[in-house]
Order: structure tokens, then C-alpha cells, then sequence
């Protein structure tokens, strides 16, 4: 098996303190970068995704009902849009971003600077398993991981290394992704 780490959305802007804040997400940004530097071998790709919103229209709003519409965060080239600074030595193969001009919650949305998709960069390398970590579980994980498992991926998440908007969420999620063929762990 070739295997790909997805790590999904680590970014200031949903960690505690950013616009749309995550209760744990400071914890998982470092325990996601100790696990890379203790399993990097396991792994033919790293690649990282980011909320990377320039115009992303109607998914902001001045009155979000934090469901399809949300405050304004992972603002482009904004601090809180960067990786967050525990990755920063992360050895990673690709970088996807996402959300330019709308909103994107799965990184199969994105795409890397030279203008792969997430799919095109999986594929090219014969990937066919991925382990989806990082924020929101219950959002951008979820979405990502289901994504992977509808285009063929053995998709696995890694509850240890990702945290939910709420726990209620977290467990929808969870639900959602193993009805669907998703390994939880």
C-alpha cells in the first residue's frame, strides 16, 4: 500500500485565539508535527491543506449561521492563513489551498500552487490509502476523509490528531464517516 497524510486545515485561524477557534487545536498543531517527526517513513506523501479565502462570496457573513455561512477567517496571505508555526518545519510534498472564491471544505477542493488538484497529486504517486488528521473534525476532516473514501482512497482519521467544533459535532462526524466505509481510530 502507498500511503499519503492528509493534515487538513492546521492553521491560527481555527485554533484558540483565531477567527473561528477551536477548543484543543494549539494541541493538536503540535501533536500532529511530533507524530510526522516520528512517522514520516510510513508515509510517500505529506501534504497539507489551508482555508485560503480571497473572495470567497456568500460563505462569509456579516450574520453567519455557522453552518453555511461563517464569520470571515483563513483570510489569504493573512497570518492566521499560514500554517500553524508548530508545522513549520514539517517536511511536506505538496501544499493545497482552498476556498479562493468559495467555500471549500474537503482538500479534494484545492488545489497546489502549480494548479494540481489534490486528487491529480494522489494519483500521480500511486497513493491509494490516505490518514486525514487536523480541523475541524467535524468540518473540513469529515469532508476531506469522505472525499477520499468516494474516490477510491482507503481513507483512515485519526481522532488523537484532530479536534471537532463542539463534542456533538465530533460524534455526528464520526458517525457519518464510518456509515460511509471511513476507518476511525
Amino acid at each position: 500500500m502507498t500511503k499519503a497524510l492528509l493534515v487538513v486545515d492546521v492553521q491560527p485561524t481555527f485554533c484558540e485565539g483565531g477567527e473561528l477557534g477551536v477548543e484543543g487545536g494549539n494541541q493538536v498543531a503540535a501533536d500532529i508535527a511530533d507524530f510526522v517527526r516520528d512517522h514520516r517513513g510510513d508515509y510517500a506523501l505529506i501534504i497539507t491543506t489551508q482555508d485560503w479565502h480571497i473572495k470567497p462570496g456568500e460563505h462569509f457573513s456579516d450574520n453567519p449561521d455557522f453552518v453555511g455561512t461563517w464569520p470571515p477567517h483563513g483570510i489569504a496571505e493573512s497570518e492566521n492563513a499560514k500554517l500553524h508555526p508548530a508545522l513549520a518545519d514539517l517536511d511536506t510534498d505538496h501544499a493545497i489551498k482552498k476556498g479562493q472564491f468559495e467555500a471549500a471544505y474537503s482538500g479534494f477542493e484545492g488545489e497546489s500552487e502549480a494548479g494540481y488538484s489534490l486528487l491529480k497529486i494522489l494519483r500521480d504517486a500511486g497513493v491509494d490509502s490516505v490518514d486525514v488528521v487536523g480541523l475541524a473534525l467535524s468540518h473540513c476532516v469529515k469532508e476531506t476523509a469522505l472525499d477520499a473514501q468516494k474516490r477510491g482512497f482507503a481513507a483512515r482519521v485519526i481522532t488523537r490528531l484532530s479536534a471537532p467544533v463542539s463534542p456533538e459535532l465530533g460524534e455526528a462526524a464520526v458517525a457519518e464517516m464510518k456509515a460511509a466505509g471511513v476507518t476511525v481510530i
